[in-house]
């Protein structure tokens, strides 16, 4: 896999059947390495090691009901109230991150209510904080670190 625009990270890797897998800590299981869970894999490990958010309060792709469908998030970080404080969006690093990109994690924050937003490829990361006063988000340069 290519290399992203993150801190160098261990993984636990495994091949059977022809298949890579990576271990996800949350998950607490191996899954299939694809293009977009590699991403997934180093933003968890950046949420856990840079930003010191706990396992406890990291989610990671369950499903959600918004307008009647079944969607399915990448990561979610909830605050210790079981409010939500983040949803990450997460694309493959060959993804081209656009408005796209952004109306499908604001869909989802219909639903979600988060303080913070973060869309990554892995290469590209774009952080928001939502101001639900005046019904925009503001880009920020990072997210804050868990308190």
């Amino acid at each position: 896999m290519e290399q992203l625009n993150f801190p160098t990270y261990t993984f636990r890797i495994k091949n059977s059947e022809n298949k890579t897998a990576i271990f996800d800590p949350i998950r607490k299981k191996f899954i299939i390495l694809t293009p977009e869970e590699w991403v997934r894999q180093h933003t968890l490990q950046f949420l856990m090691q840079e930003k010191g958010y706990p396992k406890s309060l990291i989610n990671v792709e369950k499903n959600i009901k918004i307008n009647g469908l079944i969607k399915r998030y990448d990561i979610i970080i909830f605050n210790t109230d079981g409010s939500i404080f983040l949803i990450v969006e997460c694309k493959a690093s060959k993804i081209k991150i656009t408005q796209h990109s952004f109306d499908q994690i604001a869909r989802y924050n219909l639903a979600l209510q988060a303080n913070y937003l973060m869309v990554t490829n892995g290469i590209q990361h774009y952080y928001c904080q939502l101001n639900y006063q005046e019904e925009m988000y503001n880009f920020l340069h990072d997210i804050p670190a868990y308190t």
